[in-house]
């Protein structure tokens, strides 16, 4: 059944960074919902099937909204809230995108763009030892990550650790070129990567050159136990049940540790139980373990992504 809704929205200003640059946000809209929004000033005209309409039009509101409480809005964001209200369109936009988790050195503000990571980062805030189980792409060791440089930066905790399993395809450090940091470097630039970019190059490099901040490899954490700290295992998939054990018994008072892969890329030979998997069977019981989950619905990175993910778990599942 087909109908039309009309918005009068207050403040020109906002309006134009609502409806984007020759309006383009309101063609995303469009092209997702199948629905037509005619705009002239500061009002708006949405027709087409009743659901998709209101879908629209409280989409609309809510991002105008979250303009008035100086959120900017940008085209991603648009995907992002249209998938949160398919899944329920009850849910409150600036509950999830004004939650700031940190802001960047470039002044970007880090926050959840799905159900699943504002879960997510609340069970980080909630529980000491969270387990981030989803595909490529979901945030998971970002969101971690961005967690860990803001209790740092409130000094809640004193250092911050980074790791994850040398081992990826097959490879075994032993058959690579160089020394031993030429042979982990590769293992270790993603977590590298994400760091600069929620940081400032010499900042970064300064925290851990002072200790503050620790990048190594899982192999390294043997023997210690982690005190004070916030500690990402990234890539936990590729660990062997020794692996994963060692590692959640290195955690200390005053400590978070959040452990993150994807159980369907394991890299491991096939005789190796993965530790991420046995301890997602083993520990989901525990009072103060948590576990998430993700799936390709909460890919946050390009749209095509996504689609790719999606296809591929439909191939397995044939």
């Amino acid at each position: 059944m087909d109908s039309t809704a009309k918005i009068e929205f207050d403040d020109n200003d906002l309006v134009r960074t609502l409806f984007g640059e020759h309006n383009t946000h309101l063609t995303i809209i469009e092209e997702d919902t199948g629905t037509r929004i005619s705009a002239r000033g500061a009002s708006v005209s949405i027709s087409g099937d009743k659901d998709e309409v209101e879908i629209s039009r409280n989409l609309l509101i809510q991002l105008y909204g979250l303009l008035e409480e100086g959120y900017p809005i940008f085209s991603p964001d648009i995907d992002f809230a249209l998938r949160i209200l398919r899944s329920n369109r009850k849910i409150k936009l600036k509950e999830i995108f004004l939650d700031t988790v940190y802001i960047s050195s470039k002044k970007k503000n880090i926050t959840p763009k799905s159900l699943a990571q504002k879960k997510y980062i609340d069970a980080i805030r909630n529980f000491d030892i969270v387990f981030g189980i989803g595909p490529a792409g979901t945030g998971k060791t970002y969101l971690a990550m961005a967690m860990a440089m803001n209790l740092i930066t409130k000094g809640i905790v004193d250092r911050v650790i980074l790791t994850r399993p040398a081992v990826e395809a097959g490879e075994k450090l032993g058959f690579l070129p160089g020394d031993i940091n030429e042979k982990i470097n590769p293992y270790l630039r993603p977590i590298y990567d994400a760091l600069h970019d929620m940081m400032d190059f010499d900042k970064a490099q300064r925290l851990i050159d002072k200790g503050i901040i620790e990048v190594a490899p899982l192999a390294f954490m043997r023997g210690r136990t982690l005190n004070d700290s916030f500690i990402v295992l990234d890539e936990a998939q590729n660990t062997t049940r020794e692996q994963m054990k060692m590692f959640l018994t290195r955690l200390g008072f005053n400590s978070k540790t959040v452990i993150t892969g994807d159980i369907t890329q394991i890299d491991l030979p096939t005789d190796k139980i993965s530790g991420l998997v046995e301890a997602k069977n083993i520990l989901n019981n525990i009072d103060g373990i948590e576990f998430c989950f993700f799936s390709e619905t909460d890919v946050v990175r390009h749209r095509l992504v996504r689609e790719i993910i999606k296809a591929y778990d439909t191939l397995e599942d044939n």
